[in-house]
């Protein structure tokens, strides 16, 4: 769906623009030209492009404030990227925006072991962080399914989790601090390399904030030891209910794995051809690992394999070696790149009660039915963050909405089971205009003023997260 083109004024603007970016940032840091701002023109979201008036790569704080402080003065919207992997629209441009990449932002700033954290630009990409550390067995905890290529900037945004965030928690639960940069250029230190910081809890609003409080540029991480040992096992079962039902009952049993990740028939026969992990036939599988010494290991999977066995899987598979695990994690980290091979789709983030995720599962086959779409299932099974991706064909007249009207129900059921509406994809475009069925009134206009408070002129990363009529009228308040 391509977004309106810039007006013959926003042009001429343009070019002042230019001109000024142009003299405080090197030549090859301003991108202006057509053919090259196309690849700014959409993230991975990719049924909605625009175009922005330009792009700029700063290397520096410094050069970000430069930059914020000449579109502040001219009342050019910004737009914050990271590596463009929002599946919400996160990073999308207006045809009136600059685009702001923290790209050539990754280096490491410092290192401390023995307070356990690392201080690093927010343009190095997540599994980068835990390279710069893993050589004295230390790693960072949050895992995206993109972790290769996603920015700690835009984990930070979005508050992004992983496999792993049952046990050790999203971006919020290891962020310290952060250096962030307001639109009209004046550069905060907030948080820090201490456990907590004094006064209110700013860094709980920038983190999950989707950009729209401030361009953070440096952020300070907690980094953990390694574990001793990990061993995941493999569930296979005859119904999503039923797998639904023993991830119900293992967190019920106060057991705490580092990871439940689930799997549905569709994602397991995508997988098997795109990756061949040797997964079993059956309905839905569980991948459920634990950590610790390996007398800790045996204890906490006997009473998970117990708690498996009262639900009759299909097969059971504990793995035996270092292989055997890559093999068992392979499929579900390959999941969504095998998806994209069988046709177009979208991926949701609503977030149940883990309790409610046999009803929630079968509530979405029955709308896979209704709408006539196809739907598989892959998600964060420990802390009921769901990702159902729903198969459309881009070039059918039509599809495209239907599985936007049905992916809003689906985010209205989240909702209705006592969820929310994102759990670390965040907001953007994509669930603007549902917010209104999480919050009343008086909450978002309590969210909206505070981003009053950092952006007066509402010129960070416009037209996301309120509902669209709600943030245009602030801006032109």
């Amino acid at each position: 769906m391509e977004m309106p083109a810039p007006s013959p004024a926003i042009l001429a603007k343009k070019a002042r623009l230019v001109e000024r970016l142009s003299a405080v940032l090197p030549v090859d840091a301003v991108i202006h030209e057509e053919r090259e701002i196309k690849a700014y023109e959409c993230d991975a979201l990719t049924a909605y492009k625009c175009p922005p008036l330009c792009a700029v790569l700063p290397a520096s704080t410094e050069e970000v404030a430069a930059v914020l402080k000449i579109c502040h003065d001219m009342e050019v919207p910004v737009v914050p990227r990271g590596s463009g992997t929002s599946l919400a629209g996160g990073a999308l441009p207006t045809a009136d925006s600059v685009i702001l990449g923290v790209a050539r932002m990754n280096a490491v700033l410092e290192t401390n072991y023995d307070d356990r954290y690392i201080r690093v630009q927010t343009g190095r990409t997540n599994l980068s962080v835990t390279g710069a550390v893993e050589e004295h067995d230390f790693f960072y905890a949050p895992d995206p399914s993109s972790q290769l290529a996603c920015a700690i900037a835009g984990n930070i945004a979005m508050n992004s989790g992983g496999a792993h965030c049952l046990k050790y928690g999203v971006t919020t639960n290891n962020l310290m601090g952060v250096r962030m940069v307001q639109m009209d250029g004046t550069i905060l230190d907030i948080g820090g390399a201490h456990l907590d910081a004094a006064g209110y809890d700013l860094l709980g609003i920038i983190c999950g904030s989707e950009g729209q409080m401030g361009v953070v540029t440096e952020a300070t991480l907690r980094i953990l030891r390694k574990p001793e040992g990990a061993r995941p096992v493999l569930m296979g079962f005859d119904s999503n209910e039923v797998a639904g039902a023993c991830v119900s009952d293992i967190i019920k049993a106060g057991v705490l794995p580092v990871a439940i990740e689930f799997m549905d028939r569709p994602v397991i026969r995508a997988t098997e051809a795109f990756a061949g992990a040797g997964y079993p036939d059956c309905e839905a599988l569980l991948i459920v690992e634990v950590e610790g010494s390996e007398a800790e290991i045996d204890e906490q999977l006997g009473l998970i394999l117990q708690i498996a066995r009262k639900h009759n899987p299909v097969e059971l598979r504990e793995s035996t070696s270092a292989d055997e695990s890559a093999r068992i994690w392979l499929g579900r980290k390959s999941a969504f790149g095998a998806m994209g091979q069988i046709n177009d789709y979208m991926c949701l983030d609503g977030t149940i009660p883990v309790s409610s995720l046999p009803m929630v599962l079968k509530r979405i086959g029955e709308l896979s039915k209704q709408y006539g779409l196809d739907v598989g299932n892959v998600f964060h099974a420990g802390d009921g963050n769901m990702h159902p991706l729903i198969l459309f064909d881009a070039n059918k007249e039509g599809d495209l909405e239907l599985c936007e009207a049905m992916g809003a129900d689906i985010l209205r059921l989240c909702v209705e089971a006592g969820g929310c509406l994102t759990g670390e994809h965040g907001v953007g475009i994509e669930k603007r205009d549902l917010m209104t069925a999480q919050f009343a009134p008086e909450d978002l206009e309590i969210q909206m003023k505070v981003k009053d408070v950092f952006d007066p002129k509402w010129l960070l990363n416009p037209a996301k997260v309120f509902p669209l009529a709600s943030s245009e009228g602030r801006r032109a308040a």
